[in-house]
């Protein structure tokens, strides 16, 4: 396997308990392989991602990686630019 890229996001794990709501942070990677693109619990075949997109909001730096699949499209919340991991993948299938 060969890894090309990595991107940060998180999911927000919500805790109820009979008393409060605590909303917890899990930091997970999305893994970029020649043949694959791999997450915490979903694997594509690189041949089933058309393509990635990114939406900003807010003023931290937060905002939506979108990735376009055969399946559907999946979002991911990302704390820091995705833009240089779209553009490996970008330059990755461009030279497929």
């Amino acid at each position: 396997m060969c890894l090309i890229a990595i991107q940060p996001y998180i999911k927000v794990i919500r805790q109820v308990t009979r008393t409060m709501q605590e909303n917890i942070e899990d930091k997970r990677y999305i893994y970029l392989y020649r043949d694959k693109l791999v997450t915490k619990y979903r694997e594509f075949p690189i041949e089933d991602v058309f393509d990635m997109s990114y939406r900003a909001f807010g003023k931290k730096g937060r905002g939506l990686l979108y990735i376009h699949t055969r399946k559907g499209v999946f979002s991911y919340t990302v704390k820091t630019s995705p833009v240089q991991f779209i553009a490996s993948f970008n330059e990755h299938m461009k030279n497929k």
